[in-house]
């Protein structure tokens, strides 16, 4: 009875189930949390470890996957946007530096230094973090901080995603609130800039102005959009190759380059019929991490974990509202874009364009939502998870 079939099914059910809850909660309960909870007590009772595996999807999402949806990723976010975040990336590096300190200095009165160096890294970041820590560990002899590490990447985002929920669903009244008693007054011109934004909306570009010429649509055809992003995407990860740096961040920063000289069409999957099988998929990639985390690894680190967290997350709150005032920004935005280092792309994009869902009356105000929180969440969590996390990884591996 059990194949690569059902697999499938009963991955898409536990998705599903997520989304229920949120759209009935109003995104006040993320659909990435419940997928986590479910699958979670899932693997702990019925659901087979590889469930995920075996329906087929990890292989792809994880490689093209991953690259074809950060590079989408860049079709949805204009050039313009992308050059405004500089202030997401000053409040995602001083809330990262408030986890770090206040973790580092005030964890070991409280847990085994072991844990806090294992255990911190993982905290800010994603699963190359976790795993260059857990070597680590692991070559220092300490077996138990290198299952801490692991486990930290996997419990992580269950302080993350409420967290944000609750910034995000603040921040958007507050942006509502401007909106509506017509403090706030959108021109044409931002109206057709809000229409680009987030990950299903499909605004008309046609009167923008772009060096290469669009493609007629009979020719345009679904498989040519993939081939077209393909390309971009591969360049992307060859320029990682090449330089050094994270092919993800060129893939996000060349899909935005190529959607403004015309090679790319704006929200691109969505255009192709493509983007919610790869959404999926690669969801179903972040949540194969939960398989590894045991009943009895969770009960011999819980506390430890939970006061770490804890700490971590009230040192990137503090630092969060410091920097907010200096760069006068909201500081619930602030805090929802430090936060991304919890659990990092896509759960980002999703927590965000839900909440605005959730709080827009209409079309306008769901646009609006997403034009001033979508960019800076997505950036915030490049920022955390991409880059920062793993040159932390690197300077505590060698503490241990």
């Amino acid at each position: 009875m059990y194949n690569f079939v059902l697999a499938f099914v009963i991955c898409a059910a536990v998705y599903v189930i997520g989304e229920i809850v949120s759209t009935l909660t109003k995104a006040w309960i993320p659909s990435v949390f419940v997928t986590a909870v479910v699958l979670l007590i899932g693997y702990w009772t019925i659901l087979p470890k590889e469930v995920i595996g075996d329906s087929n999807m990890l292989v792809f999402a994880g490689t093209t996957g991953i690259f074809l949806l950060i590079t989408h990723m860049g079709t949805v976010i204009s050039l313009k946007q992308l050059m405004e975040q500089w202030k997401t990336i000053v409040v995602c590096l001083t809330g990262l530096a408030g986890m770090i300190g206040l973790g580092y200095f005030i964890g070991p009165l409280l847990i085994d230094k072991a844990y806090v160096i294992a255990g911190l890294p993982p905290l800010t970041g994603g699963i190359v973090a976790a795993t260059v820590m857990q070597d680590a560990a692991k070559a220092a002899g300490l077996p138990v901080a290198a299952v801490f590490a692991i486990a930290m990447y996997c419990i992580q985002g269950f302080a993350g995603y409420p967290l944000t929920a609750v910034c995000l669903q603040k921040e958007g009244r507050r942006l509502l609130k401007g909106l509506r008693s017509g403090e706030v007054v959108l021109t044409e011109r931002d109206r057709k800039e809000m229409a680009n934004v987030g990950m299903t909306a499909i605004g008309n570009d046609d009167d923008v102005k772009k060096l290469i010429p669009k493609v007629p649509d009979k020719w345009n055809t679904p498989v040519l959009m993939l081939l077209k992003l393909g390309i971009v995407a591969w360049f992307a990860f060859m320029m990682g190759v090449w330089t050094g740096i994270n092919g993800a961040i060129w893939a996000l920063v060349l899909g935005v380059i190529f959607t403004r000289l015309g090679f790319l069409d704006t929200n691109l999957l969505n255009r192709a019929n493509s983007f919610q099988i790869t959404m999926f998929a690669l969801m179903m990639y972040v949540f194969d991490g939960l398989k590894d985390c045991t009943p009895a690894m969770l009960k011999s680190i819980i506390g430890p974990m939970v006061i770490l967290i804890v700490i971590g997350v009230v040192g990137m709150a503090i630092a969060a509202f410091i920097i907010s005032k200096i760069l006068r920004m909201s500081f619930p935005l602030a805090f929802a874009n430090g936060l991304t280092a919890l659990y990092g792309f896509p759960c980002d994009a999703i927590i965000t364009e839900s909440t605005c869902n959730a709080l827009g009356a209409n079309e306008e105000e769901r646009a609006y939502l997403l034009s001033k929180m979508f960019p800076s969440m997505v950036v915030g969590g490049f920022v955390t998870v991409t880059i920062t996390s793993v040159f932390v990884a690197g300077l505590f591996a060698e503490m241990l």
